[in-house]
């Protein structure tokens, strides 16, 4: 421990004025043994010339001394430094300065000389800690005052890669890295969709394409719950700021890599709250100097390589275990079905066969020893299992393209009367479109071979189906499908068709 506290306090730098040896030995012992950083002078003019020639924290002055007094030492450090803390020593009490004269001079403190050092020790770590109290609250005001200078030129109405450009400029300088991205998901201009754009600095300067593959899920997942949370979060290698506006809605984020300590994440949220206010005031002004087609290239490009990015992962899924290959998109195949049954719009159908594809994108954040147990998982293995509702949309909510299949995701384990997961909601609770890829999910698990038990006849899983009607599963969902499996054989030769042709796409894209 005393280690540790020498290596915490050694920036500390103590200086002592005394023209008596003696008192400097025996502070030098003590100032060291405290984990300070020691410096002893028996002149006071020289200890003048060695304060203006160097920086120390506190000086600890002996009051009678040749050929200056202590308070004639302090006057004349005063002419050039204020902020330097000062300990005055005297071993005649009657002698000393008077009150009012201490204070004029701004002397911190006052300590008789015993031999009895404890008091002075206890001035000396009290001092310290208003010194690091001081040094504390400069960093911030600098370092506020380095984002207030900076904050005209993000404000500016520049091109798009223009402003970005500024941004993680001053962000990086002001924390000392050389890598770094934005991403803002709700870009929106005058008369358009939302659009989504990218830039890169130093290992992230690269193009879209590249830039998708450095995205690992791990990684996408912490960028996706940095969104939810409105919360920095901190990675083994940067930190994650998200933008928020004035709604409290999420524009984006900012990623830092930063290999070094870093302690000033409040000013950091105070630098993104600049940043979002800036993204909507380019709004107000109705970017003035953006070029649309560049907003669309880049919106175009980058939801292109980003929905490649979550094929690879979702093809990885299924690559994983050669029992579970082609389940999402059977999954997908039977929840448009059950969605057109009860008419829904095309709009929902998308959504339902987006989330049909995606709903198990969190297992590629599970460990293979427990996705592939063949045998009675433990408590706590299938308590890891059923986090991966949860994994998978924090990865979906990396961009904002995917927000509206994220509850669908999320909710898929729920179960009708509340004995699901992850959150044991129930009812009407449960997004309806959740509920109908809840049910397509289980009756293609049921009926599909998995390494722990052969798969169910389409009668028995039917069965199963209306078993947990009401309790797992939505009575009016599970009624609908059971409907549609009449004709089980004909949506087979479909789902063989489709899925035979996407395996032949995907081999010729490869």
């Amino acid at each position: 421990m005393r280690k540790i506290n020498s290596k915490i306090s050694s920036e500390h730098k103590i200086i002592v004025v005394d023209d008596e040896r003696g008192i400097l030995d025996s502070l030098s012992v003590i100032i060291k043994r405290l984990g300070y950083q020691y410096t002893g002078v028996n002149n006071p003019l020289e200890a003048i010339e060695r304060i203006k020639r160097e920086d120390f924290d506190l000086l600890i002055l002996d009051f009678l001394m040749e050929p200056l007094l202590g308070d004639e030492v302090v006057k004349e450090i005063r002419k050039f430094n204020r902020d330097l803390y000062i300990l005055l020593l005297t071993g005649y009490k009657d002698l000393a300065p008077p009150l009012k004269t201490i204070k004029t001079l701004d002397i911190q403190g006052y300590c008789e000389k015993t031999d009895n050092f404890d008091q002075l020790i206890l001035l000396i770590e009290s001092a310290i800690k208003t010194i690091s109290q001081r040094k504390t609250i400069k960093v911030f005001k600098d370092g506020l005052k380095k984002i207030l200078d900076s904050v005209p030129k993000i404000y500016q109405l520049q091109s798009v890669s223009e402003i970005l450009e500024n941004i993680l400029g001053e962000v990086m300088f002001f924390v000392k890295c050389t890598n770094a991205f934005i991403m803002v998901d709700n870009f929106t201009t005058e008369g358009s969709k939302e659009k989504s754009i990218f830039k890169g600095v130093g290992t992230y300067d690269v193009n879209l394409e590249k830039f998708m593959k450095m995205l690992e899920p791990s990684f996408m997942e912490s960028i996706g719950y940095a969104r939810a949370s409105k919360e920095c979060i901190r990675t083994n290698e940067g930190i994650i700021l998200p933008l928020i506006d004035d709604s409290m809605k999420t524009l984006g984020i900012i990623y830092l890599e930063i290999n070094h300590p870093f302690n000033k994440i409040e000013l950091l949220k105070i630098f993104a709250a600049q940043v979002a206010t800036s993204i909507n005031n380019i709004y107000l002004h109705s970017l003035v100097s953006i070029k649309n087609d560049e907003l669309d290239r880049t919106y175009n490009e980058l939801q292109k390589r980003y929905l490649d990015a979550i094929q690879v992962l979702r093809l990885a899924v299924d690559a994983k275990d050669v029992y579970t290959r082609g389940h999402s998109d059977r999954v997908a195949y039977y929840a448009v079905k059950i969605g057109k049954s009860f008419n829904l719009k095309e709009e929902e159908l998308q959504k339902l066969k987006a989330a049909g594809i995606f709903h198990d994108i969190g297992k590629i954040g599970i460990a293979d020893d427990i996705l592939f147990k063949t045998d009675k998982l433990s408590d706590a293995e299938y308590d890891e299992i059923k986090k991966h509702p949860i994994k998978g949309a924090h990865i979906l909510s990396a961009v904002s393209m995917f927000k509206d299949i994220i509850p669908l995701v999320k909710h898929h384990h729920e179960r009708i009367d509340g004995r699901g997961y992850p959150y044991g909601i129930k009812g009407d609770e449960i997004p309806f479109l959740a509920r109908i890829v809840s049910v397509a999910d289980a009756f293609d698990a049921m009926t599909s071979d998995r390494q722990y038990r052969s798969k169910l006849n389409i009668d028995e899983a039917k069965k199963q189906l209306l078993l947990n009607s009401g309790t797992q599963f939505d009575s009016n969902v599970v009624n609908n499908f059971i409907a549609l499996l009449e004709d089980f054989d004909e949506m087979q030769k479909e789902i063989e068709h489709t899925y035979n042709t996407n395996q032949f796409l995907e081999k010729e894209n490869a």
